[in-house]
């Protein structure tokens, strides 16, 4: 997994005239996109557009707010930060079982005493505070966060750079799912935080007079948002970080690391799903239009439908975390440095896998297909 490893690969990834990365909710498990982000890095694979919801807009703002050579330091700082309450013990027993309960152990940790940088208990819980005020609403208090993006982005820079963020976010009145985007608004670090205000442990963020909560409430993924707004050829990053598929649980730990895993990749899978279901449908109708004869191409409703059918290709790549087998249904809230350091590896092993196969996925771009690769499946 090292530098030169990614600069050994002889089949570059193609790169067409957008690379957009996808960033999935998922709390700790969070690094495992940072370890995305700095393998893309070496490997020289410029991202033009990031999207996240939750921990993925908190990712999304540190790779937007910073120059390429500051990115991956800034990931660092932020993920070294959040996790440094928790140090890497040594561990000489490292089984699976041992390795769960110092997981759960760690956990336990996090919820007492909050994060480093991130979020702090509240010195009362929520009901014994006014009710309508903002202790009312939530465990925890995350004006810890304010100070770390203030000082790990570069505000301006997110929003008049070359990058283009999108976060999205729940508004709590209405219940409307919406994007903060840097093409339609200025973003500063309440949409990054009302994009990750996960009820109820995390508080409702206020911008400009309207209430705001984490995304994943809605949807855990922006993939929707960014395929809705494709103008052009693009190579999609999506990272998830929890798994549609598992194994039968075995113990009531697994049972709640099974239930979190269903409950946010099934609406992922399903956006995912559906978005290639349309547009395959829609490569269908356009080549069914091209055999139309001359005459008929002047007609309104053959017009119309020509430009409903209109798609650029699109070639997703589904970057899945897969949970070891020690990693239960805390694993969201576990801020230790052992496994951000294993998860960040992980990350970078995921674009290793990604590059091997470059030439797989040229080849469907350049015949301007619609195409899904998960790139932890042998097949493809």
């Amino acid at each position: 997994m090292s530098d030169a490893d990614l600069r050994d690969r002889n089949a570059p990834l193609p790169l067409p005239a957008h690379v957009a990365l996808v960033l999935q909710g998922g709390g700790a498990l969070g690094s495992f996109q940072g370890g995305i982000a700095e393998a893309l890095h070496d490997a020289s694979i410029p991202i033009d557009w990031v999207a996240g919801i939750s921990i993925g807009a908190v990712n999304a703002a540190l790779i937007a707010g910073n120059p390429p050579e500051r990115r991956v330091e800034r990931l660092k700082a932020f993920w070294a930060t959040v996790t440094s309450a928790l140090p890497s013990f040594p561990f000489p027993f490292a089984t699976d079982q041992m390795r769960e309960l110092l997981n759960e152990w760690s956990a336990t940790a996090v919820a007492t005493a909050g994060v480093p940088g991130f979020f702090s208990p509240r010195a009362w819980p929520p009901m014994m505070a006014v009710p309508g005020t903002i202790e009312a609403l939530s465990f925890y208090d995350t004006t810890p966060l304010v100070e770390t993006l203030n000082a790990l982005v570069d505000w301006d820079l997110l929003n008049d750079g070359p990058i283009r963020l999108s976060v999205g976010a729940v508004e709590i009145e209405s219940g409307n799912f919406y994007f903060f985007d840097t093409t339609k608004e200025r973003i500063d670090h309440r949409h990054i935080m009302a994009s990750g205000a996960l009820p109820p442990g995390l508080p409702p963020v206020e911008i400009d007079g309207k209430w705001w909560w984490d995304g994943g409430v809605v949807s855990n993924t922006p993939l929707s948002h960014v395929l809705d707004n494709q103008t052009e050829d693009m190579l999609i990053f999506q990272v998830d970080l929890f798994s549609s598929k598992g194994v039968m649980p075995r113990t009531i730990m697994d049972v709640a690391a099974r239930a979190k895993e269903i409950q946010y990749s099934s609406r992922t899978r399903a956006i995912s799903d559906q978005a290639m279901r349309t547009r395959k449908r829609r490569e269908v109708a356009a080549r069914v239009l091209a055999k139309l004869p001359p005459e008929w191409h002047d007609d309104p409703d053959v017009k119309e439908l020509t430009a409903i059918a209109h798609e650029n290709a699109v070639a997703l790549v589904q970057l899945i975390y897969r949970a070891t087998d020690w990693e239960g249904g805390s694993r969201d809230y576990e801020f230790s440095e052992r496994t951000r350091i294993e998860h960040w590896d992980a990350g970078r092993e995921a674009i290793l896998r990604t590059i091997g196969k470059a030439g797989v996925i040229a080849h469907d771009i350049v015949g301007r297909h619609t195409v899904v690769f998960d790139t932890n499946r042998a097949d493809s």
